[in-house]
């Protein structure tokens, strides 16, 4: 076999590989002799089949399946001898001339074929003890932890039928049904449904027209479908719903003791407020470590520049720009009205894609060179969470897992990827600074925000496997993932109404 490298621009390589006639022949024949003993023609005696009969019935369905093994193996070890690494699959490109193709398979003629592709470039580590990071923390203040109690409690309230007119905070109980230019419309209708006023749980207009009412009256009330309604026969239109109030109740007070904490589901206050606080703390400490994880990043940008593979920066540049494009179509939004214009989004998207991978290289070879591993259990468990996510279709989920390439990738990358900022952490210089609650999520809110306009949103990324698949989810704090439409809160009678 003969390889030969014809280019070397930057990161792009192409190499020509030729395997002579006569040694793809005398690999068909170690193959046809093997199958000699093996196949069974009418005519001939177990294992008396001439070869060159053999040769003649099997050679080029033997020198096809050469061909394919070659294209699919040599492609790896030729890197491995190389000391390269692909940034992405190898291009494999060989004749598409029929006549020369026969050939081949023919042994007749050497098989050649050249390889395409970018190499990931040197990574020389830097020391990280130079980098500095603020880690803000909040202390949970009992306060907090009660409001929070009280919130969840919503769901366990009772509430008492009383006499006189509903104010907000009582829950009424009605019977209605809403017309569009005064015909009844699919879902406009419902018996015995239960409305806590104020709860904003039914389309703006229609809770503030209950105020007032009293078991027994009957009222007509007029409100407009939001313009982004979900069901689009309803969207924008004017419509009527004529209600019958059944009944009129008042919440009962909550109190912070045993007995609300048993109607949760716990054994006592003291238990439900450490569950509590644990959340709350929880939270806390997920928007603290992707600050914290920000800030090492940032400084790692400053650290390494080097020259980045386009494959992956247009397949990452791709991923920012569809998600980008398909969340101002859900807006109803353009360019224009964000403040800035396509060419100058793309720009920027693209110097976006080209940091993510560049970090996302930088850290995967921090994690390779700093023993950083994924373990089987760590993997489990992250299969068993995406399962979750999707109750009832953990067959399809698994085949989907065990039968594609890569797809396991998708798992062990964000794994992979927390676990080398573990390791940052140990290593870089971190103070602790204690801040409010409101210190800490307003400069999260504030990012929130930029990120919405399509100049400062980052998508979050969904790349295939590569040489470095750790590479797939770097930088992942800094893509938000874009605001999703509220889903209809119910599909049942009452659903046209919120």
């Amino acid at each position: 076999m003969q390889v030969t490298e014809t280019l070397a621009e930057g990161l792009k390589r192409e190499i020509k590989v030729v395997i002579p006639a006569k040694d793809m022949e005398a690999q068909m024949n170690v193959r046809l002799a093997e199958a000699k003993d093996k196949v069974r023609i009418n005519g001939f005696r177990p294992g008396k089949v001439p070869v060159a009969h053999l040769k003649k019935m099997y050679g080029k369905s033997i020198m096809a399946e050469l061909v394919n093994e070659i294209v699919r193996e040599r492609p790896t070890k030729i890197l491995s001898e190389r000391g390269e690494k692909s940034a992405t699959q190898p291009s494999v490109t060989m004749t598409e001339d029929e006549a020369e193709a026969e050939k081949i398979l023919s042994a007749q003629a050497d098989f050649e074929f050249t390889l395409s592709y970018e190499v990931i470039p040197p990574i020389e580590l830097k020391p990280t003890d130079g980098i500095k990071v603020v880690r803000e923390v909040v202390d949970v203040s009992d306060d907090e932890v009660n409001e929070q109690i009280l919130k969840i409690a919503e769901s366990a309230r009772t509430y008492e039928a009383k006499k006189g007119k509903a104010a907000n905070g009582d829950r009424v109980t009605m019977n209605y049904l809403g017309k569009v230019d005064g015909e009844a419309f699919d879902g406009g209708a419902a018996e015995d449904a239960e409305l806590v006023l104020g709860s904003g749980r039914f389309i703006p207009g229609f809770e503030d027209q209950l105020v007032g009412v009293k078991a027994g009256d009957e009222k007509t009330i007029t409100v407009s479908f939001p313009a982004d309604y979900p069901a689009a026969n309803l969207a924008g239109k004017e419509a009527t719903f004529d209600v019958t109030i059944k009944e009129v109740a008042a919440p009962a007070d909550l109190e912070l003791n045993d007995e609300l904490a048993s109607k949760l589901g716990i054994e006592s206050l003291d238990k439900l407020k450490e569950i509590v606080r644990g959340q709350i703390e929880g939270q806390y400490g997920n928007v603290t470590r992707q600050k914290v994880k920000r800030q090492i990043l940032d400084q790692l940008d400053e650290m390494y520049k080097f020259d980045t593979p386009q494959g992956l920066v247009d397949a990452e540049f791709e991923n920012i720009w569809r998600q980008i494009n398909t969340d101002l179509a859900q807006s109803g939004k353009t360019f224009e009205d964000e403040d800035t214009t396509e060419e100058e989004a793309r720009e920027e998207y693209r110097k976006l894609a080209e940091r993510r991978v560049r970090l996302g290289l930088v850290l995967s070879e921090i994690g390779e060179k700093g023993g950083v591993e994924v373990t089987e259990e760590e993997m489990q468990r992250a299969l068993f969470a995406q399962l979750q996510q999707f109750p009832g279709q953990q067959k399809e989920i698994l085949e989907y897992f065990r039968n594609t390439p890569g797809a396991s990738a998708s798992l062990r990358a964000p794994i992979f990827e927390e676990k080398v900022v573990d390791k940052l952490l140990a290593e870089v210089d971190v103070t602790d600074k204690k801040v409010s609650k409101e210190e800490l999520l307003a400069d999260d809110e504030e990012g929130s925000e930029a990120a919405e306009k399509p100049a400062k949103k980052k998508a979050a990324p969904k790349k295939k496997a590569a040489a470095k698949d750790e590479a797939a989810e770097a930088a992942s704090e800094e893509a938000p993932a874009p605001k999703k439409k509220a889903a209809p809160k119910k599909k049942a009678a009452d659903d046209s109404a919120e």
